[in-house]
């Protein structure tokens, strides 16, 4: 007798439940290593810009193997060009961009303080900040300096490997899906990612060289100290879209109220006219051609995904907000639902863009 045999319905009951604890262990695992997933994601975004640097290299006529070792020297020369700004040429702004900000903080307390519905949004933000992820990650940074230069030398490494030969990645992730329409349909996808997210950074490029300048150059005319290294600071804010300007806008408040109302006054209408014009003009027409993401939709993303992924996360956010609208489009709504959308972004001949 085999009493303790399982009949078919005890059979597929068993499975249920394992298929259901491999799912919860698999979710587990992704939520433990979230660290490591925004890293490889970060790698894999930096893999990218090497890979389109050495395509420019390669319509030079440079060969081919060259011209991805030409685009790596060309990164890391770009990350040592920055270094060195931050660090020589602009280290003693830098270090009063430093020292301005608890004194901003003090005066926004003190500020607040005057108003009762005033003094309970900064109690309450504050609140909130305090028991945020990205809070805790900014103190710990703080504190360890060591960890922050160990994930930022992975993450270029990483980046590095993948872009000597991206073609072994790509091989093995689509050996994850079925042989036939759905592998293809995988396939497909990721050559769409891979093109958008080029198209994206070259736009990213654009904004962030445009803000930089026009803010560097607006707190010079209106009398802000560090005008050039604010300028650079609002530049590289501009990757984190909304969150990233507003911050960079705190330690030139900060800088700005220490020469007195009117360069307070000057720096708020920089900003603001710099926020109006890339908002009305430039980010309409240069992001028109390669993806189109709902305002409200990429604010509470960002803050989403910084709220899941801490502090590198929110770095990284805009990138995956992309990722995650361009697998939706190709994968949901043309293969799954059949919409006739055309999701690979033109070039500025109106042709598609060669895969990535």
């Amino acid at each position: 007798m085999k009493r303790l045999v399982p009949d078919d319905a005890d059979a597929r009951f068993i499975r249920r439940v394992l298929i259901l604890l491999t799912v919860a262990a698999v979710v587990v695992a992704l939520v433990r290593a979230a660290d490591l997933l925004i890293l490889t994601f970060g790698a894999v975004l930096g893999a990218v810009v090497i890979r389109a640097i050495a395509d420019r290299y390669a319509q030079l006529g440079v060969p081919k193997r060259w011209s991805v070792v030409s685009a790596m020297l060309t990164v890391l020369a770009a990350i040592a060009f920055l270094v060195w700004l931050f660090a020589v040429q602009f280290g003693p702004q830098v270090e009063a961009l430093v020292r301005s900000i608890p004194q901003l903080v003090t005066r926004l307390k003190a500020w607040a303080q005057e108003s009762p519905v005033a003094a309970k949004l900064y109690d309450a933000a504050e609140a909130a900040f305090a028991g945020s992820r990205v809070a805790r990650d900014a103190s710990g940074f703080a504190l360890g300096s060591f960890e922050l230069f160990l994930n930022a030398l992975l993450l270029l490494v990483g980046a590095l490997f993948m872009a000597a030969d991206p073609g072994v990645y790509i091989r093995g992730l689509l050996l994850l899906a079925p042989k036939g329409n759905t592998r293809d349909a995988f396939a497909d996808a990721l050559a769409d990612v891979g093109t958008t997210l080029r198209l994206w950074l070259r736009t990213q490029l654009i904004l962030m060289t445009s803000m930089g300048l026009l803010v560097g150059l607006g707190l010079w005319i209106a009398g802000v100290p560090s005008p050039a290294a604010l300028g650079l600071l609002a530049g590289l804010s501009e990757f984190i879209p909304y969150v990233g300007p507003t911050a960079a806008m705190l330690p030139a408040l900060g800088l700005a109220a220490t020469g007195g109302s009117g360069a307070l006054i000057g720096c708020l209408l920089v900003f603001a006219g710099v926020r109006i014009v890339q908002t009305n003009f430039l980010t309409p027409f240069v992001q028109s051609r390669v993806i189109s993401i709902p305002p409200a939709v990429t604010l509470f993303a960002i803050i989403g995904i910084g709220f899941v992924f801490g502090l590198f996360g929110l770095f990284f956010s805009a990138a995956l907000l992309v990722v995650i609208f361009t697998l939706v489009r190709s994968l949901y709504l043309r293969e799954v639902l059949g919409e006739e959308i055309d999701v690979r972004p033109q070039d500025s001949t109106g042709t598609a863009e060669p895969d990535a």
